[in-house]
C-alpha cells in the first residue's frame, strides 16, 4: 500500500456524477506505531478540486476524514498484505463500501467502491491506479 498512486482513467470505470482521486498517497513512516496517513487529491462531483486526509489504523474502526464532501469518517480493515476493505460514513450513515487490492508485483492497485452519493444517487466505481 505504501507510496504514491496515480489514477489511470483509461482503465477505470467511474459512475457519472461522482468525484475521483487523481492521486493518492499512503504513508506510515511519519506517524509510526501502525498508524497510516492517506491523502487524496482529485475533483468532486462538480469537477472542483478536493484534498482529503485520513489518519488511523487498518483495524476496522472509524477515523475522521477531512476534505471529502461525501464522508466525515472512514474505516479500513486489513484482509492481507495486498487487500483492504473500507467503509465510508457521513453523519454516522454508511455511504459506501469498497475494497482496495494491490497487484502481486506492487505496481498497480484496483479500488472498487459502491454506495450512494450525497445527492442520493447510487454508484459503482472501479478505479485503477499505477504506482509512481
Amino acid at each position: 500500500m505504501m507510496g504514491t498512486w496515480k489514477l489511470t482513467e483509461s482503465k477505470s470505470k467511474m459512475t457519472r456524477g461522482t468525484g475521483k482521486n487523481a492521486k493518492v498517497v499512503y504513508d506510515s513512516k511519519r506517524l509510526g506505531q501502525g498508524r497510516w496517513e492517506i491523502t487524496g487529491d482529485g475533483v468532486d462531483a462538480d469537477g472542483k478540486p478536493v484534498h482529503s486526509e485520513w489518519k488511523g489504523k487498518f483495524d476496522g474502526k472509524d477515523y475522521e476524514v477531512t476534505g471529502d464532501p461525501n464522508a466525515d469518517m472512514r474505516s479500513y480493515t486489513k484482509v492481507n498484505d495486498q487487500t483492504l476493505n473500507m467503509t465510508v460514513k457521513k453523519s454516522g450513515k454508511v455511504m459506501a463500501t469498497g475494497r482496495i487490492v494491490v497487484s502481486a508485483d506492487g505496481k498497480s492497485r484496483i479500488v472498487t467502491l459502491n454506495g450512494t452519493t450525497a445527492k442520493g444517487k447510487r454508484f459503482s466505481n472501479t478505479a485503477v491506479y499505477d504506482k509512481e
